[in-house]
């Protein structure tokens, strides 16, 4: 019904519209920047849902914002490192053993690098998880694959497993439990 609503729309909108425009050369275009408006385009399905586009890029944006307000040179009281936030003993373990604290927190490229190599690492990991849960609602936490492997790079995935297991809800130094980002980066279509 919706799509045949717009299609009315579009055919009436169409209408006053001449058939043959003159667009001018390359050269002939004069833009002014002050001149140009974007707008954002939103689809209501219906009273309830929006359509909302949740990518790989938007996931890593937003952990980043979460972690550290997307800063590669961040390190916490804890001495967590760059934009994600990313632990020694974590660095170690995903292969950066030869990469300095230093030289990590100055090359965002090797940082973003440790994210895809972490995100796979725990896919591979929570392949059970992810199988048998995503789709279902546990503790009023609709999952996820990007929930669950946003709360397994706050928690281990370890402790996500724990908490399937027996409910166990990890929190992290600064309180943040594993749940919280299992909800926050619900939805999200991930390129892994």
């Amino acid at each position: 019904m919706v799509l045949s609503i717009f299609g009315m729309l579009l055919a009436s909108a169409m209408a006053d519209i001449p058939q043959i425009r003159h667009y001018p050369q390359v050269s002939e275009l004069k833009i002014n920047v002050s001149d140009i408006k974007f707008e954002m385009l939103r689809i209501k399905v219906d009273a309830q849902y929006d359509i909302v586009m949740k990518n790989h890029y938007s996931f890593l944006n937003d952990i980043g914002l979460r972690e550290s307000t997307n800063n590669y040179k961040a390190v916490n009281k804890f001495g967590y490192l760059g934009k994600y936030q990313f632990g020694r003993k974590t660095l170690n373990s995903i292969g950066f053993k030869n990469i300095t604290n230093r030289q990590f927190l100055s090359e965002p490229k090797i940082q973003e690098e440790a994210m895809l190599v972490l995100l796979k690492k725990n896919k591979r990991t929570l392949r059970r998880e992810i199988k048998k849960y995503v789709g279902k609602t546990i503790s009023g936490i609709y999952v996820t694959e990007s929930g669950i492997l946003a709360a397994a790079h706050l928690g281990g995935a370890g402790n996500v497993r724990k908490f399937f297991r027996n409910g166990k809800d990890f929190k992290d130094g600064l309180g943040t439990s594993i749940t919280s980002y299992m909800a926050l980066f619900s939805g999200y279509h991930l390129n892994i």
